[in-house]
């Protein structure tokens, strides 16, 4: 956690994916369709205290919220929901951070609390080994 705090003095964005060399980071799948994925993730998002849903794009799985942190930056997050078969789905994240200054790893915290929640929620469709 401190190595992401000293990375974030100079980033200001955070992104997932499958090729993320952190775990953490690592595109999500889960065993359901990707209509059912996104009804999951416009209700983690609209649950998580100070995220605000500004637009989703069903037909493109794009999610896109903002953020307002403590010292008052808005970070701007955008999910990306895939359809990998009838059954099967992922989800990417990117979180930004509006403003020239670092964002001290509140982006990669943005990210694994999304993940934590949806990870809770679907924890049985979740799919460990991608």
């Amino acid at each position: 956690m401190l190595k992401r705090t000293l990375i974030g003095l100079v980033r200001s964005h955070e992104t997932t994916g499958e090729k993320a060399r952190i775990p953490e980071l690592k595109t999500r799948h889960y065993k359901i369709p990707k209509e059912q994925l996104w009804e999951e993730v416009q209700s983690v998002l609209k649950k998580l205290p100070g995220y605000k849903l500004l637009h989703a794009v069903e037909n493109v799985g794009e999610i896109v919220a903002e953020k307002k942190t403590v010292t008052g930056r808005v970070q701007d997050i955008t999910l990306t929901l895939f359809s990998l078969g009838p059954m099967r789905s992922a989800v990417d994240i990117y979180s930004a951070s509006r403003g020239s200054l670092g964002d001290l790893g509140s982006n990669y915290r943005v990210i694994l609390q999304i993940y934590n929640e949806l990870d809770r929620r679907l924890a049985q469709h979740k799919i460990t080994n991608n």
